[in-house]
């Protein structure tokens, strides 16, 4: 295929088509030059691949189809594939899903609490269904992925809260019965914005705690891991945002601000809970250390290996 191929694609993409069929039939029938009339033949060669190419992509059936999800976000739908309806946010969950396989076999081997293991796994199910979600944008698996991170913040809110909890049967009762009746509210009224709200708030109420164990913590390791955790919260919500607020069909290059919310968001978690391993390694006597595997990726690493 010609070198102007690449010319005629972006051509293409900024409808400036037309204007070149004219142009061309206009240049090539006024000269005399064979050498002009070579580049016209070439060009309008590769216009007419081209043209079948675009064309191919918009014919291709959507695998999905009908969207039903209440939420779309910036990027194209099937713009890479028929059976991927956000490719970028689809694959963007990965990372999170292998950080969570990392955690988990960190803490069964340091043989922690089931509630560390249950938070990985939670971790894992949350990102699987976030996939599926982002690969279909149906309104079934965009439910199946809300709910699930209500609960998840709702575990997270036990682990921080329950080592100081004097009735250790209310507060796990309280947060199962709340999570089901979110549960049913969700799928029966639908949430559009509230949910966000709720998600916030309760988000909100885990920061004064979180805040509290880092101001108790002496071992630097772990407030390096503390304010790593922080930075990717702020830098995955700013990309959030940006998705959400400044989208525009017009760009050239898509930034792909919630694929890279994703991505930030499963560090985020993988570090939040090193953090909250290594607090509660303290709270039991442990002698619970950050080491870091390959110099890169931080774990906890206790001294006892009895279960607690």
């Amino acid at each position: 295929m010609s070198t102007y191929a690449p010319i005629y694609l972006f051509l293409v993409r900024v409808d400036l088509i037309g204007h070149l069929r004219l142009f061309l039939a206009f240049y090539y029938l006024l000269s005399s030059s064979r050498k002009i009339q070579n580049l016209a033949d070439s060009l309008i060669l590769d216009c007419i691949v081209f043209l079948i190419l675009e064309r191919s992509k918009e014919t291709v059936p959507s695998f999905w189809v009908p969207v039903t999800s209440t939420s779309e976000w910036c990027e194209k739908n099937y713009e890479y594939s028929p059976y991927i309806a956000e490719f970028f946010n689809t694959i963007s969950n990965i990372p999170g899903m292998m950080l969570a396989m990392v955690g988990l076999m960190c803490s069964s081997k340091q043989r922690f609490e089931k509630r560390f293991s249950v938070l990985y796994l939670s971790n894992l199910i949350l990102a699987v269904w976030n996939l599926m979600y982002h690969a279909t944008l149906h309104r079934l698996l965009q439910q199946s992925d809300e709910t699930p991170v209500v609960w998840e913040t709702l575990l997270y809110m036990y682990i921080l809260y329950s080592p100081d909890w004097h009735y250790r049967k209310t507060m796990p009762t309280f947060l199962i019965l709340y999570g089901i009746v979110f549960a049913i509210c969700h799928s029966c009224l639908q949430f559009g914005i509230g949910i966000k709200v709720h998600f916030v708030i309760i988000c909100l109420l885990s920061v004064p705690r979180m805040y509290k164990y880092y101001l108790y913590t002496e071992d630097l390791h772990a407030k390096r891991v503390a304010k790593l955790y922080a930075v990717t919260l702020v830098l995955g919500s700013l990309c959030w945002l940006f998705d959400r607020v400044l989208c525009n069909d017009s760009w050239l290059i898509n930034p792909q601000g919630h694929a890279l919310w994703h991505v930030f968001m499963g560090l985020n978690a993988y570090l939040g809970n090193t953090f909250l391993m290594f607090c509660r390694g303290q709270q039991l006597r442990r002698n619970p250390k950050v080491v870091q595997w390959m110099g890169i990726l931080p774990y906890v690493t206790t001294q006892k290996e009895k279960s607690l």
